[in-house]
């Protein structure tokens, strides 16, 4: 029985899936976290709910696809893919059956800054899949013939996103801005690259990761502080408390270039890069309320009325806040008609240098503070959002109290404080911009 990538993760989702929908009772709810010290010093957040029997953990390590080594880009990636291809004295056909057979679900995903995992489980058979994810994260078998199937599967996603725009934008906005830094290097690897990563590889990037330093934790369900304790000692217990991970600068923005990249399909990908904020800047608030305004909110922001609305120039325009642990950037983009592409950009631009100049009005800023203030219980509609909710809150260094802090914070970004992170972070500025579109462009 040999799965793609792709099935084995929907098989494993498949049996959980109505009680992770159950489980937005949570959203409803004041979530009160509890932070658990296992036996051995292992720390988790916890939020206890039995209205579903249910638990969900969600775990992160410091150090991602950014420590992959010069030329082996994607070993990060491809050892997210194959921890659960095998573990133990299970090969990887048993290890997918037994989970199978205890519909539990273990995943595992590679960012810039991370290394993440993720257990979902019912409650009579929590036991059983802690055991499991123990195996996984301390025993993993990197067996030659699963290595080389999922290394198949990698390089053949490559291969299809060396002809897909947004791939190729987005690989050449990171080039772009970013020049020889580490967040630079395709987070999935190249094809040459994927292809002479071995097994030995692997479990040296596994050692690298994997420590107690830096890992963090957070739980939600059918389970106590008491049940809890023993469950993450048995995990993460034997793991090095801490591990030599290469040091990685701040990253310098490279702003004020354009990359155009000759692509035979009918409308043109945009993008364009701004300077951001890391996650720890007091600005951070005012600046994401300011995102917000310019292009965050689907249907009410600049970007989206004057491109779209006004114009009918494409059918989205968008800007993200891209907090990374060593830069921060703002990330404007659009898809329209080849031969308006060069317009769009302008209102792009205008829609920045509007914002960097005047600002939003009162009724703009007290709109997406409505917005942003009453959609956030949205994170929280499932176990498994808040899982991830309670990582990414220790991560980021917000303090356990953030989730009852973060609408107040939201509500005093003042129309003083968005102008200010604008000017900051806007004016003067010479974006960024890459295209990939037909050449005649």
């Amino acid at each position: 029985m040999i799965r793609s990538f792709v099935q084995k993760k929907a098989v494993r989702t498949l049996g959980l899936s109505v009680m992770l929908l159950s489980a937005s009772a949570l959203a409803a709810q004041a979530v009160e976290i509890e932070r658990v010290v296992s036996p051995n010093g292992i720390e988790a957040w916890l939020v206890e709910d039995r209205t579903v029997p249910l638990v969900a953990m969600d775990f992160s390590f410091e150090g991602g696809a950014a420590m992959d080594p010069e030329g082996q880009t994607g070993l990060a990636t491809l050892l997210s893919s194959t921890l659960d291809e095998g573990a133990g004295d299970m090969d990887s056909e048993a290890f997918q059956a037994k989970m199978e057979e205890l519909a539990v679900s273990i995943g595992f995903n590679a960012t810039k800054d991370r290394f993440y995992g993720s257990l979902r489980t019912l409650t009579p058979t929590t036991d059983e899949a802690f055991d499991i994810l123990a195996l996984a994260v301390n025993d993993p078998r990197f067996d030659e013939t699963a290595v080389d199937r999922m290394k198949d599967q990698l390089i053949a996603q490559v291969r299809r996103q060396q002809k897909q725009p947004n791939a190729i934008a987005g690989r050449s906005f990171m080039e772009a801005m970013l020049g020889d830094h580490p967040y630079a290097k395709p987070t999935n690897g190249t094809e040459a690259d994927l292809e002479e990563l071995t097994s030995e590889q692997l479990a040296s990037q596994r050692d690298l990761l994997f420590s107690r330093d830096g890992l963090k934790i957070g739980v939600v369900g059918a389970i106590d502080a008491e049940t809890l304790g023993p469950l993450l000692d048995e995990v993460f217990g034997s793991l090095p408390e801490d591990t030599d991970l290469p040091e990685i600068e701040d990253a310098e923005l490279n702003l004020g270039q354009t990359v155009a990249r000759s692509l035979p399909v009918p409308q043109t990908t945009v993008m364009m890069g701004l300077p951001g904020l890391e996650r720890d800047d007091p600005d951070y608030q005012a600046a994401f309320v300011m995102n917000h305004i310019l292009g965050g909110g689907t249907f009410t922001s600049w970007l989206f009325e004057e491109v779209r609305e006004k114009r009918g120039l494409s059918y989205g325009a968008s800007s993200s806040l891209v907090p990374y642990d060593k830069a921060g950037m703002i990330i404007t983009s659009a898809a329209t008609r080849a031969d308006r592409a060069n317009e769009t950009i302008d209102v792009m631009l205008d829609q920045i240098e509007r914002m960097a100049n005047e600002g939003p009005t009162e009724e703009e800023l007290a709109a997406a503070k409505r917005y942003l203030t009453g959609s956030y219980a949205l994170r929280f509609d499932t176990s498994g959002k808040i899982a991830g909710q309670l990582v990414a809150l220790q991560n980021a260094d917000l303090g356990i109290d953030y989730f009852d802090r973060r609408n107040d914070e939201i509500e005093a970004v003042t129309l003083e404080d968005v102008q200010q992170v604008a000017q900051r972070l806007l004016a003067g500025q010479e974006p960024t911009i890459i295209t990939v579109g037909p050449e005649s462009n």
